[in-house]
């Protein structure tokens, strides 16, 4: 039988590690459990890890390898996590355990990735883990949030309570990024079509005008010249603008990419004139949001400040919001510390430090997030509607360059052969 080394925490609190041997892992979990002790770490002794596609090896012997949990499988992402947890909160609704949702949906549902998902879950669970331990596994599907407040929910026994709040919560992210996606569709599609006309100009319609205009052998206006020197610029030269650009674009998202890039780049976000106030609408809308829904879910004052100011994107804003966490912590309001952070206008402190004062903090950051959830949606209207207007104008401007151009280049040639 294999021999699995353990770390586990006994009843008085102390560490213990050792070896036992067992015919799989889930006796020797069975094993440790038996003894009064919890399971922190346990792997199996002489299995040598080797490269995908080999076999494996224990004491020198080849042994099987495990077959792949799912055939074809495919790359979970974070948008599984709100189609898994309404199918599990579905089934917990109904009287069933977590695991035995898990086990259900594993067997069950058709989805190759949630499907992936529920097995690899199951494996965990079956083996004795906790089903907030097992969704740790994945973290490029579940936030340090989502797992926080499903271990919060084990221990209290309110676990569809939380299903729903994090439901809702995630929801409501996700109706946002579809607000942000949909706003900026017509102006990307506008943007596509100003250049599908600047192509169709340079490749299509400017050889055949400056033939013509050649053949006639008169003096061309300004505004013809210029147009035929700019699209001979492009045609001469714009590949090497669209070089420099791609390689400046690369070089800047590189350096954004550092932790000194981006405090600096998420600095000059803030200061711009229309995006500033929406770029500080958003941090305020992450904070509310994910700090009410940690303490309505049982979670504590610290350890919810923590995790919320990890979900703030803006590193300016985050820096500020780690100092007004940590003064909360040493006593002082949270009405009176988010103070020094420069984003709440002074109307929403005053409706913490009312909610604070009758208890109601929860509800007040609720509203609060609300408000600004409806205030970021009416800012993308009206963002996408500035937008599109300006690029609809340029490509009007473009389109009515051209045909004056031309227009004023054929009067003015034909008034020179008539002469």
């Amino acid at each position: 039988m294999p021999t699995f080394a353990y770390s586990a925490r006994s009843a008085d609190g102390q560490t213990v590690q050792a070896e036992l041997t067992a015919s799989s892992r889930r006796d020797a979990l069975r094993a440790l459990t038996s003894r009064g002790l919890t399971p922190i770490n346990l792997s199996e002794q002489g299995l040598v890890p080797v490269r995908s596609g080999a076999p494996a090896t224990r004491g020198g012997r080849e042994v099987a390898a495990a077959a792949p949990t799912v055939a074809g499988a495919v790359k979970l992402r974070r948008k599984h996590r709100i189609d898994f947890l309404t199918s599990l909160h579905d089934l917990t609704s109904g009287g069933l355990s977590a695991g035995e949702a898990v086990r259900l949906l594993a067997a069950r549902i058709k989805d190759p990735a949630m499907r992936q998902l529920s097995i690899g879950l199951w494996e965990r669970i079956s083996e004795g883990s906790t089903l907030s331990r097992a969704l740790a596994a994945y973290p490029e599907v579940f936030d340090e949030n989502t797992i926080n407040l499903v271990q919060a929910g084990e221990a209290t026994g309110n676990l569809n309570e939380v299903f729903v709040r994090v439901i809702d919560h995630l929801t409501e992210q996700r109706e946002l990024q579809r607000t942000v996606a949909v706003s900026l569709a017509y102006p990307i599609f506008l943007s596509c079509v100003a250049g599908g006309v600047v192509l169709f100009f340079l490749f299509f319609l400017l050889p055949r005008l400056d033939s013509l205009f050649k053949s006639l052998r008169g003096e061309m206006p300004t505004s013809t010249k210029l147009l035929i020197g700019l699209a001979n610029f492009a045609l001469a030269w714009g590949w090497l603008v669209v070089i420099v650009v791609v390689v400046g674009a690369i070089a800047f998202w590189r350096w954004r990419n550092t932790e000194e890039g981006r405090k600096t780049s998420d600095a000059w976000l803030v200061r711009l004139p229309l995006f500033g106030p929406f770029f500080v609408a958003r941090t305020i809308l992450a904070f509310t949001q994910n700090l009410s829904v940690l303490l309505e879910n049982g979670i504590t004052t610290a350890e919810a400040l923590r995790m919320t100011e990890k979900q703030v994107s803006n590193r300016l804003h985050r820096a500020a919001f780690t100092e007004a966490t940590d003064h909360v912590l040493e006593g002082e309001a949270l009405s009176k510390a988010l103070i020094r952070t420069g984003c709440f206008p002074d109307l929403v402190l005053d409706q913490l430090a009312v909610g604070e004062t009758n208890g109601n903090l929860v509800p007040s950051l609720r509203k609060v997030a609300t408000g600004f959830q409806k205030m970021l949606t009416a800012q993308l209207k009206l963002f996408t509607s500035v937008i599109g207007s300006v690029v609809l104008l340029a490509v009007f401007a473009f389109v009515g360059f051209i045909a004056y151009a031309i227009v004023q280049a054929v009067f003015s040639m034909s008034a020179a052969i008539k002469m």
